[in-house]
């Protein structure tokens, strides 16, 4: 093949070879008419780039027909139809694979009407990650639900001491939390419902506003500004009458098959620039073009990626600058004359001005590699060294693994190598060259916050050992954010057995194991450590599985450090809904009954085989308020899978009893993990069997509650407080209820 420093402008044989490349592409017919000159390419004040187009005719297919109408205003704007939805378009990026459209908001309106935003992306789209789900009101609750149970949430809360301090969008006033990325859905085309639910809760009087609200929307469009809380600023833009939305990104690609796939039949490859590459983008179903390095344009039209020249910037170079195909080459001023005199001499001398240009920029690519990888690991090993706050400090050197070991692994992050994901991170199982089987989690999104979360969990890892406690076997420090290495957990999650949908799941003997070995893992994080640790996000996906069933707690990401002077922290509110403390939901504040909390949900999990994020009664009831209703009136036979009721005989009013005293709304009169796990140990104990009992019946009142030196009557809640507290947690749960 010619040298692409030919820049197909003087030789023939580079057309000819450009002229091959169409042919062994297998560009489609309909693809040269649809990227053709006679297309209109602009509606209004956008561009339409194909594959995008006005009119099927122009279109790479006709998910990707836009329409030219004229909106309320009466002016010319693009729409784009996704689903049942028509959305105004406001940005079409190809080289990202991505859309910004105009998205609707939901509003929750004092003594007023009251609406929900159902967001329904069909393939080839799907709702962005750099999206946020943001509030913005006082005493709500906005939630995502969608059809696969994946609920994302958040409060917003008000206070009179607070009103006039508010700056930033933290939890007084407005909130904002994170989406479900499309690698943690089941299907593509899932479904969110978003709502803003008032709590019914008495405001300050500065709070002004009559309405609540909350939307997904590109997370670098909402800049919060206090009016928006203490006046009706945000109502007078986006309102009830207002036709105006907020940007929402749509993630979107071509084809229906990975890129391998989409290969094999050339005549529907949408790739069709030369200088272009296909990428996977690990959301299920279909693929997207980029341009190669040093190039830029639309890689879905022939010739669409164009060479950069580099030489254009200021100060790239301190010699003379060359720009060659793809990249570019600095040279001394006089060194560059005379390779310029030898190639215009003779055909010689321009070979070696070829082979001179390609050793030149392969080593420049090299260099910058090795700069970044520098840079990086740096940047993540101060980070790293200050988390490690022991005097095992020579840690993070044992533990270093380069990212071409770990690229050699996972057959260079193959999406077939993907074991699952979760909101912080892909794991992919890799092959080290030792042979070792591991699992390698890698970050989704290059923000500031993940990356401390990720150095937090290498951090909080390697000062654990414990059986029961996933062990992390090293880190790479050489990319943006840190790839972590763990041991290689064979059989799943705990969530995925209890929830497979066949009539049986664990016997009762492996769950009341599991629930033992999780609650060994988290006493030992408590009370072993030197320094305390709270897990902080306590639920069966985290909860790993291998041969033999034995379980692994995993994802220490959102953990935090206690110091032993002190029994709680003040903190932003992280966890998942459904396992999350309400205590520490409504209140900030984190300790380790949270934990606590976390784990009885599981444990009435273990015992229901209901979701605890998307179960709802015929009353309306979650299924902590159900489980516990059910258990005060001695009815849990209604709640209870039935085979638990066939294989657990008496143990299970006693692990019904544990779990009641668990998710108790007063964390104060939760029982402490220690306690817990004795209580199951007791239970396992084949030689303890009938002392385990008893033991258990010197723990447990007569009305089934732990006895952990509860406060006197007249210190405890009432049954309406107590019912208030269920309430308000139900209502953060609302959101994945269809209603």
């Amino acid at each position: 093949m010619a040298s692409p420093l030919c820049g197909g402008k003087t030789l023939l044989l580079l057309l000819v070879v450009a002229a091959t490349l169409s042919l062994e592409h297998g560009v489609p017919v309909h693809g040269f008419l649809a990227a053709s000159s006679d297309c209109q390419r602009s509606c209004g004040n956008i561009t339409i780039p194909y594959p995008f187009g006005i009119g099927a005719a122009c279109s790479w297919e006709p998910s990707f027909n836009v329409s030219c109408l004229v909106d309320g205003q009466g002016q010319e704007a693009a729409y784009l139809r996704v689903g049942v939805s028509l959305f105004k378009l406001f940005e079409i990026d190809v080289s990202q694979g991505e859309v910004r459209v105009e998205g609707p908001i939901s509003r929750s309106c004092r003594n007023g009407p009251k609406s929900e935003l159902l967001l329904v992306p069909v393939p080839p789209f799907t709702v962005s990650n750099k999206n946020k789900l943001t509030a913005i009101g006082c005493a709500i609750v906005a939630a995502i639900g969608s059809q696969d149970g994946y609920t994302s949430a958040c409060g917003s809360f008000c206070n009179q001491d607070s009103m006039g301090n508010i700056t930033e969008c933290a939890g007084i006033g407005c909130c904002q939390t994170s989406i479900p990325s499309p690698g943690n859905l089941r299907t593509l085309n899932a479904s969110f419902i978003v709502t803003a639910d008032s709590m019914h809760i008495s405001t300050p009087q500065k709070f002004s506003s009559p309405c609540s609200y909350a939307f997904v929307a590109d997370a670098n469009w909402f800049e919060f500004d206090p009016l928006y809380v203490t006046s009706a600023k945000f109502g007078e833009m986006y309102g009830p009458g207002s036709d105006r939305g907020v940007p929402l990104v749509l993630d979107w690609v071509v084809g229906n098959g990975t890129c391998g796939e989409a290969l094999k039949n050339a005549s529907s490859y949408a790739c069709l620039s030369e200088n272009s590459v296909c990428l996977y983008p690990s959301i299920g179903l279909g693929y997207r073009c980029e341009c190669l390095a040093g190039f830029k344009g639309n890689p879905y039209v022939d010739g669409g990626c164009k060479d950069i020249d580099e030489c254009a910037f200021p100060n790239l170079c301190s010699g003379t600058c060359v720009n060659v195909i793809g990249s570019y080459m600095c040279t001394p001023h006089q060194g560059i004359g005379v390779i310029i005199g030898i190639g215009v001499g003779s055909a010689a001398g321009f070979m070696i001005l070829v082979v001179i240009a390609f050793f030149i920029t392969q080593r420049f690519k090299h260099r910058r590699a090795m700069k970044l990888k520098q840079k990086y690991f740096e940047q993540n090993r101060g980070q790293l060294l200050q988390q490690l706050v022991s005097q095992r400090t020579d840690i993070a050197e044992r533990m270093i693994i380069t990212v071409d070991e770990l690229a050699k692994a996972t057959n260079n992050f193959d999406p077939a190598r993907e074991l699952g994901g979760g909101g912080h991170g892909t794991v992919y199982k890799g092959i080290l060259s030792d042979l070792h089987v591991v699992a390698i989690k890698k970050s989704k999104i290059t923000v500031q916050r993940e990356i401390d979360e990720f150095i937090n969990e290498v951090a909080i890892l390697s000062q654990i050992n414990h059986r029961n406690v996933v062990k992390i076997l090293g880190c790479c420090l050489e990319t943006e954010v840190p790839l972590l290495v763990y041991e290689f957990i064979s059989n799943g999650t705990l969530c995925h057995h209890l929830h497979v949908g066949s009539p049986r799941s664990l016997s009762w003997r492996n769950r009341l194991r599991v629930a033992s070995e999780i609650a060994s893992a988290i006493a030992y994080l408590h009370s072993s450590l030197s320094i305390p640790i709270i897990h902080r996000d306590i639920k069966s996906s985290n909860i790993l599985l291998d041969d033999t069933l034995t379980s692994k707690v995993s994802d220490f990401g959102a953990s935090r450090y206690i110091p032993l002077d002190r029994t709680g922290i003040t903190t932003v509110v992280q966890g998942t809904i459904g396992y999350l403390d309400p205590v520490y939901f409504y209140e900030g504040r984190l300790t380790d009954k949270s934990d606590v909390y976390s784990f009885g949900v599981i444990v009435v999990e273990l015992l229901t085989r209901k979701k605890p994020f998307s179960y709802f009664s015929c009353n309306g009831e979650g299924l902590v308020a159900h489980f516990s209703k059910l258990h005060g009136e001695g009815n849990l036979i209604e709640i209870l899978d039935p085979q638990v009721i066939d294989e657990g005989g008496q143990e299970v009013q006693a692990v019904a009893a544990l779990a009641s005293s668990c998710i108790r709304l007063r964390s104060e009169e939760r029982p402490t993990m220690r306690q817990v796990n004795r209580a199951l140990e007791g239970l396992l104990s084949p030689e303890n069997h009938a002392g385990a009992n008893n033991m258990l019946a010197e723990e447990f009142d007569e009305n089934g509650q732990m006895m952990i030196g509860y406060p006197s009557p007249d210190e405890g809640q009432s049954m309406g407080e107590s019912t208030r507290w269920y309430s308000l947690e139900q209502e953060s749960l609302m959101a994945v209820h269809s209603r």
